[in-house]
């Protein structure tokens, strides 16, 4: 990875105003690894989360011992496999022992698979990626590179509305939202330009609430006023995009990717839409990302109980 001295001071931001809210109880899945644990752990000296460690007892210890952390940092509950981690963070949310889910070293689809069948809303689960680099002006949302494959128009509205309410919980008051294609024009040979158009009108007849949604758009276009004016774009998304909607989840994941080991970001990972918040980042990400992940779901969390609390 380049190396860069930049510091995500946005994410910082975040996890400052977190800093500031009780611990939020996290369910840790598969949490017997080092980059895993040592970002449980530096989230609970935060005072972000109170992790509760699922996965097998003597390695979670062993590797706590070597970072020369605690276990008093966190309940253990014993797992012998990815698929019982899983099963049994679900079951401690079911039960009002969790709060929140965090992937720890399993993958994803793994731990999806119990959180799709028993902790869905009426909402769409997606995954947001909030990106801080040091060549954008601001916070950076990316959705969705983890959770929705191929997603068809009304997937997609539903996603881009997850990253808007996301967006605005986290101070974006009308965020602007530009639906990614390989070009700027609608082309019903590629079918993302059509579904990127009829998102923009959906947004201009309050389907997709509280944001300004624009496309089709090149990346080129939706992160540089410039090359759209160039191209003759007049857009009010181009330039000054908070939210990337990628046309499937092999864009979003490369895209993300890509800033991160090219651009110097740091990606905070979210799954919202399920019945708690599930800090979902890469598994090779490091403690800042695994951090500032942790913050985003405490602000989350903190929002959805006081939204809870005004509705009784």
């Amino acid at each position: 990875m380049m190396k860069s001295t930049y510091e995500p001071i946005r994410l910082q931001g975040l996890i400052e105003k977190a800093k500031e809210l009780p611990p939020v109880r996290v369910a840790v899945v598969d949490a017997g690894e080092e980059h895993v644990l040592a970002g449980a752990f530096e989230a609970s000296e935060a005072g972000l989360i109170d992790p509760v460690l699922i996965g097998r007892r003597d390695k979670i210890e062993s590797i706590a011992q070597k970072l020369d952390y605690s276990c008093a940092h966190g309940e253990i509950i014993e797992a012998e496999s990815e698929i019982e981690a899983a099963t049994k963070g679900v079951e401690l949310v079911l039960n009002g022992k969790a709060q929140a889910l965090a992937k720890g070293w399993i993958h994803t689809d793994t731990l999806m698979h119990p959180v799709l069948k028993s902790l869905r809303t009426y909402r769409r689960i997606s995954h947001v990626f909030i990106a801080d680099l040091p060549g954008y002006h601001k916070l950076l949302f990316i959705t969705d590179a983890a959770i929705n494959i191929t997603p068809d128009l009304l997937t997609k509205a539903a996603i881009v509305q997850n990253a808007v309410d996301l967006a605005r919980i986290l101070g974006v008051s009308t965020p602007k939202v530009a639906a990614l294609s390989a070009v700027e024009v609608v082309k019903p040979a590629i079918s993302s330009t059509c579904d990127a158009a009829c998102l923009s009108k959906m947004a201009q007849r309050h389907q997709i609430s509280n944001a300004i949604v624009d496309g089709p758009l090149a990346f080129d276009n939706a992160i540089s006023r410039e090359a759209a004016q160039i191209k003759h774009i007049d857009s009010e998304v181009s330039g000054d995009a908070d939210i990337l909607l990628a046309p499937d989840l092999p864009a979003g994941n490369i895209l993300a990717k890509d800033i991160e080991y090219l651009a110097n970001a740091t990606l905070a990972g979210v799954v919202v839409g399920a019945r708690v918040p599930i800090i979902l980042t890469s598994r090779s990400d490091h403690s800042v990302a695994r951090i500032a992940s942790a913050a985003i779901c405490s602000l989350v969390h903190q929002h959805w109980q006081a939204f809870s609390a005004e509705g009784e």
